[in-house]
């Protein structure tokens, strides 16, 4: 009752106060007097460029990019460049031996293209194996599901790309073969993973000293084994690793280490083209990537719930506002966990998720001054009406094409393993997989493991649209919390009015589906929090959320954003 009634004075008080202050007068802009000092609205400011501009969480990387922009390059060839560049000096996420997932916008066509270049199950892989050895999903070279990034990027590049194949990868293997200075978090980075990196050979020889002592911050850390890969790639294509020296040491290193990767799985990959996922928001279309992403069906629904709801009003990051979106998160976790998997293998409801028809009957649930009940809490029926350490990057160049492109080794540095006299690490991604399995041997969800399935991923790069045209390119890492998080930057860029900075680097929730917590970045606003408790929300100070590298085009003007929630970042301009 005490806290009823404090509420009640608290929103008297307010109102007392909102009457008993002035109208603001209306002056015109050429009425008003000058001001004797400049200011700014804004706390936060973008990057600014009139050309081509690369957003990625590695500064060498996005040089790279800018300078292929450059070089005459368009956003396809400047997108390959960043991804192979990358895998050298972000190893943590960056890669050669994971995954991904590109939107394309090709301005001449206006249309936007997905690619699905996510990871498969080898032929040999069984769910038994990792249920009766649950670490082999994680770490080693039996957590690896058949690479998809070398042909997703090629693929790209065979399609879209201006500049000859050499000229986009020819930089990263520089990069490998004459070294990088490394920064205190990438030598931090190595030395946290090195429990892990150094059980192998291939680990210790790529990523520490000779006499297996770390690199220190300000070293000159070279990769030949990795330059020697890259140049393969170079000289070609992805054949070099798909079917060529590069395979080669791929099957060895299974062999020598218990893998199941076989030459036949790596000559059987393909990506897939797939149909782009969209919804409408507001005055905004948002388009991204469809299954065997589950992040982008979940933000979708998101989207679709809260469209009943006056986020505006609420306001920015107030409690009545995230209170809503996080019982979306709730709704959305559940569904995304139930109904998606790799739509060659399943039929998906993947329209009826994204619909508006279906999210009404999700935001009916809702309640506006209580969380929802445990009864609630289940899979709707839309047949009716998921490693932390991933990385994006955004592009778009001077003819208004665009790459927003989110690629992952799964966990932080991948399994661990490494390719024997290849220098690249391999994923995780078989533990993605769901190994549960019914009386009948069967799969329980759409997620379950098969030979040649793709795993069901988080990762969700999109592009907004405003009256036909690009107006946001954005992504994250963050493994469950991608969707989360791409959901807060599209509400805070199109409820809220926010500059593409200010969206960026706003405080973040995420509504845990395991634990039920919903956790707050550091520095939340107290009272927030305690608004948020009173509503019943278990509310949890957790790390930071997400790191979107996002861009907007503002009338043929390119903003940038870099997010500094994790070291490193840069939005860098094309010098043209």
């Amino acid at each position: 009752m005490i806290p009823m009634i404090r509420k009640l004075i608290a929103a008297a008080v307010a109102s007392i106060l909102m009457a008993a202050m002035p109208a603001k007068a209306q002056i015109t802009a050429e009425a008003e007097p000058p001001r004797a000092l400049l200011n700014y609205r804004s706390i936060h400011h973008p990057v600014v460029s009139d050309g081509g501009m690369v957003v990625s969480q590695n500064t060498l990387a996005s040089r790279v990019g800018a300078r292929i922009l450059a070089e005459g390059g368009n956003a396809v060839d400047a997108a390959v460049a960043v991804g192979f560049a990358l895998a050298v000096t972000l190893p943590r996420a960056g890669n050669l031996g994971g995954d991904g997932f590109m939107l394309v916008h090709v301005a001449a066509e206006n249309r936007t293209y997905a690619l699905d270049y996510r990871s498969m199950a080898p032929g040999a892989a069984r769910p038994a194996m990792y249920t009766a050895n649950p670490e082999d999903a994680r770490y080693g070279y039996r957590a690896a599901g058949v690479p998809g990034t070398v042909a997703g990027l090629a693929h790209a590049h065979g399609k879209w790309g201006r500049l000859p194949w050499a000229q986009v990868v020819e930089p990263a293997r520089r990069l490998a073969a004459e070294g990088v200075i490394l920064s205190h978090d990438e030598a931090y980075a190595t030395r946290w993973a090195g429990r892990v990196i150094q059980r192998w050979e291939a680990g210790r020889a790529a990523f520490f000293r000779p006499d297996g002592s770390a690199y220190e911050a300000g070293d000159l850390w070279t990769q030949p084994d990795l330059a020697w890969t890259l140049g393969e790639i170079e000289r070609d294509g992805a054949s070099a690793f798909y079917t060529g020296a590069v395979a080669d040491r791929i099957v060895d290193s299974m062999r020598k280490n218990g893998g199941l990767i076989t030459r036949v799985d790596l000559a059987a990959y393909r990506v897939a083209e797939r149909e782009p996922l969209a919804t409408d928001y507001r005055d905004a279309s948002v388009v991204t990537m469809p299954p065997s992403s589950a992040g982008g069906v979940m933000l979708l629904e998101m989207l679709n719930i809260v469209e009943a709801f006056d986020l505006k009003a609420a306001g920015p990051n107030t409690a009545a506002g995230l209170h809503l979106m996080a019982e979306a998160m709730k709704l959305a976790q559940l569904d995304r966990t139930r109904y998606i998997g790799d739509p060659d293998f399943s039929r998906l409801p993947t329209a009826q998720l994204a619909s508006q028809s279906y999210a009404d009957t999700r935001s009916d649930l809702i309640r506006p001054d209580a969380v929802l009940p445990r009864v609630n809490l289940t899979p709707g029926d839309p047949w009716e009406v998921e490693g932390i350490d991933t990385t994006h990057f955004s592009v778009v160049d001077r003819d208004g094409n665009v790459v927003s492109n989110t690629y992952t080794l799964g966990s932080s540095f991948g399994s661990g393993a490494v390719i024997d006299g290849a220098g690249f690490l391999l994923n995780d991604q078989m533990k993605n997989f769901n190994r549960r399995m019914d009386a009948n041997g069967r799969p329980l969800t759409a997620n379950g493991m098969e030979p040649g399935k793709r795993m069901i991923s988080t990762m969700a790069p999109t592009i907004v649209f405003r009256d036909g045209k690009p107006w946001l390119v954005t992504g994250t890492p963050g493994g469950s919390t991608i969707p989360n998080t791409l959901f807060q930057v599209i509400v805070n860029a199109v409820d809220h009015g926010m500059n593409v900075a200010e969206a960026t680097q706003t405080p973040r929730m995420h509504q845990d589906g395991a634990t039920g917590a919903l956790l707050v970045e550091p520095g939340f606003n107290r009272d927030t929090i305690r608004l948020l408790e009173a509503l019943g929300h278990k509310v949890e100070v957790d790390e930071t959320v997400g790191s979107s590298q996002s861009i907007m085009i503002v009338d043929d003007r390119l903003e940038g954003a870099a997010d500094t929630r994790r070291p490193g970042a840069e939005a860098v301009i094309a010098n043209e």
